[in-house]
């Protein structure tokens, strides 16, 4: 099923420190993208800027997704479905995932505080 005019691309960024059983994946980033090829090109961009301080094994993953797994993943996406990429870098794993979404939630709202004026905003009474 190909997506539909509405639907944007929610993108995060996570790492997790495989030694630790008991951590969670922790979000680094988080992009809202328009399209499929924006959703992918936002991995692009990440692991290329990455690959030469990742190890061997992790860069030349990301080089076979840059190159073959890049096309998979635009495929997936122009179909609706939701995709990861991951590589791992001696203990810590680095997982990029990419869903479309009809609305998009508002990240990073806990604990952080509105700016001054926005409570000066009130709501407009329906008539």
């Amino acid at each position: 099923m190909a997506t539909s005019k509405g639907v944007r691309f929610w993108c995060e960024c996570w790492t997790q420190d495989l030694t630790e059983q008991e951590q969670r994946p922790a979000l680094r980033a988080s992009f809202d993208a328009y399209s499929p090829p924006q959703a992918d090109r936002w991995v692009a961009v990440a692991l290329r800027t990455i690959s030469p301080a990742l190890d061997t094994e992790a860069s030349d993953d990301a080089w076979v997704w840059l190159y073959q797994g890049r096309i998979a993943t635009r495929h997936a996406l122009l179909h609706g479905e939701p995709c990861a990429v991951a590589v791992t870098h001696g203990t810590t794993r680095i997982m990029w995932t990419i869903r479309p979404v009809l609305f998009l939630p508002l990240a990073h709202r806990q604990g952080a505080e509105l700016p001054e004026r926005a409570y000066d905003f009130k709501p407009h009474a329906s008539d």
